[in-house]
């Protein structure tokens, strides 16, 4: 019998088991000594190939940044406005979105078919340009790899705006992520800010349940123990193969608020919006950064679904999924 205080959590049985299934392959694909198996996980993880024809109104490109690290970014040009409008496009200041994809630090690439559709329909909803980012994973690449392969994301696309459409305005840049992508995003954002950047403008951040942490364990993790995707077993193992060895969880990549937090009171940090559901296990390390940011004087807003789990944007069978998209077009748009 379940606890009174326990919430519900109602989903379509078609979203409830791939979730099961997917958390079922994924733990088996975790070793307890920290490595991963890859070519288990490589035959889980379907990938879409890059589409130069546009389907429903966008082409796709890859473009490489460093054969070395493995570093590339799939390009996104919408090819027909919202408005249904072709030759629009091609006239009309586009922003750009760079996009980092969740996945723990661990799991997935911007080939994986669930986030080429998540872009697509940025995209082509939002007649957006978007860059989606490969980067480095863990536990073969720990801390600090995919924070310096996002930072050379945004570099290479300073310094070669000509891989870009000709429409794509990089004075209207956001950065983007969902779950490890938003850590990302805020990590790179806080290096953008130091090191600046000659044509590239940064005019807003759009944080998709972000996976922040620490050593406590707060009520929401406690609470929602069990829940979807998340555990505090997986976010443990995830933590601690992507920190420098020796280091806990208070480390300033992980609980960016907490006793080791980076002082942002000096930076133009940009504009920013934290989407979280309530019922991901992460929710309170989510508005704490909200809140955090707002200490520091920065524009933040939380946007809260109360109702959904981690990642429940990735799955377009929910509504919520598509209005997530809408209010990522409404900060947009009132920014360019």
């Amino acid at each position: 019998m379940s606890s009174p205080n326990k919430p519900k959590l109602v989903l379509p049985w078609k979203t409830r088991l791939s979730i099961s299934l997917l958390t079922a392959l994924t733990d088996a694909a975790c070793r307890s000594d920290g490595t991963i198996n890859r070519r288990f996980l490589g035959v889980l993880d379907r990938k879409a190939s890059a589409k130069a024809t546009p389907i429903n109104g966008v082409s796709t490109k890859d473009v490489t940044v460093s054969d070395e690290h493995n570093v590339w970014f799939r390009l996104y040009t919408p090819t027909v406005t919202v408005a249904g409008d072709e030759t629009n496009t091609k006239t009309a200041s586009l922003p750009v979105i760079i996009f980092f994809h969740g996945g723990g630090f661990s799991y997935l690439s911007p080939a994986s078919v669930a986030y080429d559709a998540v872009c697509r329909r940025f995209c082509r909803k939002i007649s957006a340009v978007v860059v989606s980012v490969n980067y480095r994973l863990t536990p073969e690449h720990p801390y600090p790899s995919q924070y310096d392969d996002g930072e050379s994301v945004l570099k290479f696309l300073d310094e070669n705006k000509s891989v870009l459409p000709e429409n794509a305005d990089v004075s209207k840049c956001f950065l983007a992520g969902d779950s490890a992508g938003a850590n990302l995003a805020h990590h790179v954002a806080v290096r953008v800010c130091k090191a600046g950047l000659q044509r590239i403008r940064v005019l807003g951040l759009i944080s998709i349940q972000p996976f922040f942490g620490g050593e406590e364990r707060t009520e929401a993790e406690v609470r929602l123990e069990g829940s979807p995707l998340v555990s505090m077993a997986r976010t443990d193992w995830l933590w601690k193969v992507f920190l420098p060895k020796g280091s806990d969880r208070d480390h300033g990549a992980v609980n960016v608020c907490g006793p080791n937090a980076e002082d942002l009171s000096g930076l133009n940090y940009p504009d920013t919006v934290v989407f979280v559901g309530g019922f991901d296990p992460l929710n309170d390390w989510q508005r704490r950064y909200c809140d955090w940011l707002k200490k520091s004087g920065k524009n933040a807003e939380l946007i809260d679904y109360p109702n959904m789990i981690h990642a429940f944007y990735i799955f377009p069978d929910l509504p919520e999924a598509t209005q997530l998209i809408m209010q990522v077009k409404d900060f947009i748009h009132k920014r360019v």
